[in-house]
């Protein structure tokens, strides 16, 4: 009999998280989902946005962030986003595809978006964004510093990196490094490198993601999570 009640008794726990969890997420009005191809480059860099909205009264009782990494490659990360929002019954909020061109076939590069697309027209309340990089997440980071249109390998714009970082007395450039937000928010430049992210899709208007090399359009997310920084770090990012 013991035995029983244990069960029903941790039972009630779980029905407890749960109810829990539902009038958490209830709570937030603006909730964004973030699935990352890779497992630390990218997760490090949108967890800097994380905190600061979590430390900020204003919107920290507003805004949701969850962020997932994948470890996995374009087509791949919108199915597990798509998964993930089955499995946990989401219906609301913003669904945020962070990928990488690397050497992946256009068509699956491309694909994300035209999926994208599709998915959109289901549910209003319930829209998914494509946050790509050609070629790769490092070319996000290098506008910080400069404006670039050279089409290279990813290594030379980590050869980039790793030089404007030697200059700033910071050491090589390092993927997994906990305080990239930190580094390009105070040693960069947001502001310039949501510019220049823009005027490069600008000027190749028309082109499909895998043409426009290099370019990124994870400035769009920047943006949406800019909005609800603590006032002295907005400034940052936003004119």
């Amino acid at each position: 009999m013991p035995k029983k009640a244990g069960k029903e008794s941790q039972s009630s726990k779980l029905d407890w998280k749960k109810k829990r969890r539902k009038e958490y997420l209830e709570t937030r009005e603006f909730r964004y989902y973030i699935f990352c191809e890779g497992e630390q480059t990218e997760p490090q860099y949108f967890e800097g946005f994380k905190r600061l909205i979590e430390d900020n009264p204003i919107y920290r009782d507003m805004v949701l962030i969850e962020i997932e990494p994948c470890a996995a490659e374009t087509m791949r990360v919108i199915g597990m986003a798509e998964r993930y929002v089955a499995k946990n019954k989401i219906t609301k909020g913003q669904i945020w595809c962070v990928y990488d061109k690397d050497s992946f076939p256009a068509s699956d590069f491309n694909g994300v978006v035209q999926r994208a697309e599709n998915l959109n027209k289901e549910n209003a309340e319930l829209q998914y964004h494509a946050a790509w990089s050609n070629e790769c997440i490092e070319f996000w980071f290098l506008l910080h510093f400069a404006y670039y249109t050279s089409n290279n390998h990813r290594t030379e714009y980590v050869s980039f990196l790793n030089d404007r970082f030697k200059e700033l007395g910071l050491g090589k450039y390092q993927k997994n490094m906990t305080n990239i937000f930190d580094i390009l928010a105070e040693k960069g430049n947001p502001k310039l490198a949501i510019r220049y992210a823009k005027r490069i899709i600008k000027d190749g208007k028309g082109k499909t993601p895998t043409e426009l090399a290099p370019g990124t359009k994870v400035y769009e997310l920047v943006e949406e999570l800019a909005k609800y920084l603590p006032e002295k770090c907005n400034k940052l990012f936003t004119d």
